[in-house]
């Protein structure tokens, strides 16, 4: 089943659930939002563990745009599309990628056209971020001799210092 018609069977079963799901507790409420077919939903609080992150992360991860759960009652319930669509955003901070950088990306998750163009995408941002890095790598190359020259510096200085105060 694609992903896709995970999140649209969700949507239509949930509102037939959804005055049981305000009576019931968050868990009673995910098997009763369960969509037909058995696709599995999962709770803010399972992914949050699982992902070893904050739901409040994750809410700021739906602000964006970046996940779109469903709700059974008060609850928010997710697909495992959107589980995807969360564990390709962690690999993409991961990497260092922007937020926009992630949507764009994960959007091209959700196309079903070709997945040149999505490839090529992605390649360029890989590209994009590589040569990022390598500045920055350049840069702290650069410091770090700095440093050496200071630390050589200070330890001659002192050094000498030494030899002066020391009796005779």
């Amino acid at each position: 089943m694609s992903p896709d018609s995970d999140a649209s069977l969700a949507a239509k079963s949930l509102p037939d659930t959804a005055l049981q799901a305000q009576e019931a507790g968050p868990d009673e409420a995910l098997a009763d939002a369960e969509p037909q077919g058995g696709g599995r939903l999962y709770t803010i609080t399972e992914l949050a563990a699982e992902f070893d992150i904050t739901p409040r992360a994750i809410r700021f991860y739906e602000d964006m745009g970046l996940l779109t759960p469903a709700r059974a009652g008060r609850n928010r319930v997710y697909t495992y599309r959107d589980r995807t669509r969360l564990k390709l955003t962690l690999r993409g901070k991961r990497l260092g990628l922007a937020l926009q950088e992630i949507k764009q990306l994960v959007d091209m998750y959700d196309t079903h056209s070709d997945t040149v163009p999505q490839l090529k995408a992605f390649l360029e941002v890989l590209a994009q971020h590589r040569r990022q890095l390598q500045q920055q790598l350049d840069d702290i190359q650069v410091t770090l001799a700095e440093i050496a020259q200071h630390e050589e510096r200070c330890h001659a200085l002192l050094a000498e210092a030494q030899g002066q105060a020391a009796p005779r």
